[in-house]
């Protein structure tokens, strides 16, 4: 595996390294459009700077690995993402166009999702002011409550309703897909499915990285993963078949022993029952190591385990290093946070929350290396270096099977 980039922290020596496979990112990739027999094709979510592991990094890699369909929060990440990406690749905007901001992400050459009947009026009057007809994607809320237009609105539309509008994908998002055994997640399909039939010819897209597992009636016409690709679990009490993306360690500052009846950290919310070697280690709640690992998380060091003790600081975390080989504690050493010893999904049950918390914590004080086989820009040109396609003209169908690709007209 070749080393591709590194972004230098300030120091020659810095304190914390966090390394970004983007071959394991890309593998992801594969896995989940291989979970599509009839061979739909598998967008990325890559909002929240690729879930904080770096969208500028992430997105041309899967390009390279033939994705053209990716999904952000805001605009202003599409934006900045535009000119990493050839033409022929869709940015689709979650938040949609928000006021003000439609001419912007029209003229970026973004595709919003209208969340509601406001936004459409809005990107309609930009149509009409443009003289075009403009694409956009479309939201239903089938039951998250949370975006999307109401199922009885999205029902009552037809062509009228949106004239100015050619839409390009109908979707909506499942609540609780990473358990299969949901019930609500068939009750999701079932009311996705009435606004199919009322549009049977727009494709649609209803699976998440956990609804990619739930079998092919959720599949429809693009697969929408965002998590799994960074090798978040995508189902709850499986194996996870998704390849860890990431790995974190951080210096040792000091060692030092302990009696027993010692407190360590702040409040002294950890006493030591017996001498203890306590190891301070550079990493805290500044870097997104949670606060909640407090007196729960764990770091290994030559993978022997060292329990945190006491509270996460800002800056540093104690751990008891007593039970580790004393060669290994030494001033160069590295403890492992994310690694062999365990994945973001398990620091994410240690410290009581999910692993798309942990990810997008991550702060900006770690050297951040990335490993891949393909150069940046290697088969990923820069925008201007793609000839005869505007953003406008990639439609979701130009990767689809054929009988995807007949059913492109709208209603």
């Amino acid at each position: 595996m070749t080393l591709i980039r590194t972004v230098p922290a300030a120091s020659a020596v810095p304190a914390n390294t966090l390394v970004i496979d983007l071959d394991a990112v890309a593998a992801n990739w594969r896995t989940l459009g291989s979970r599509s027999p009839a061979g739909v094709p598998c967008a990325a979510v890559v909002k929240a700077d690729a879930y904080g592991l770096g969208a500028s990094m992430v997105a041309p890699a899967l390009y390279r690995a033939g994705c053209r369909h990716f999904f952000v929060a805001l605009v202003d990440e599409a934006v900045a993402l535009r000119p990493l990406l050839p033409r022929d690749a869709r940015l689709y905007v979650l938040h949609g166009a928000l006021p003000g901001a439609e001419a912007e992400c029209l003229d970026a050459g973004l595709t919003p999702v209208l969340n509601s009947l406001e936004q459409l009026r809005r990107w309609q009057q930009l149509a009409r002011r443009r003289g075009a007809v403009l694409r956009a994607a479309l939201q239903v809320d089938t039951g998250m409550a949370r975006l999307g237009l109401a199922l009885s609105e999205a029902l009552e539309l037809d062509a009228g309703a949106i004239e100015g509008i050619e839409p390009v994908l109908w979707m909506s998002h499942l609540v609780g897909a990473e358990n299969p055994d949901d019930p609500f997640n068939g009750e999701q399909l079932r009311r996705f499915s009435q606004l199919r039939r009322r549009w049977p010819r727009v494709p649609a897209s209803l699976a998440n990285s956990s609804g990619t597992f739930l079998g092919p009636d959720f599949h429809f016409e693009l697969l929408r993963p965002g998590a799994a690709l960074y090798g978040v679990a995508p189902t709850v009490g499986r194996p996870n078949p998704m390849r860890a993306a990431v790995q974190l360690s951080a210096r040792m500052i000091q060692a030092h022993e302990i009696p027993a009846g010692q407190g360590v950290g702040y409040n002294h919310t950890w006493v030591a029952a017996r001498p203890t070697r306590v190891a301070t280690v550079s990493v805290g709640y500044a870097d997104g190591f949670l606060r909640s690992l407090s007196n729960r998380g764990v770091l290994y060091l030559g993978g022997h385990r060292a329990p945190l003790i006491g509270r996460v600081s800002m800056d540093m975390v104690s751990v008891d290093v007593t039970d580790v080989p004393a060669e290994l504690i030494h001033p160069d050493a590295s403890f492992e946070l994310l690694g062999a010893g365990q994945d973001v999904n398990a620091l994410a049950t240690q410290a009581g929350t999910n692993a798309y918390e942990i990810l997008t914590s991550l702060g900006s004080r770690y050297r951040r290396v990335y490993r891949g086989d393909a150069q940046p820009g290697g088969d990923c040109p820069r925008p201007n270096a793609v000839r005869g396609v505007r953003p406008e003209e990639s439609a979701i169908h130009g990767d689809m099977n054929p009988a995807s690709r007949r059913a492109m007209n709208p209603h």
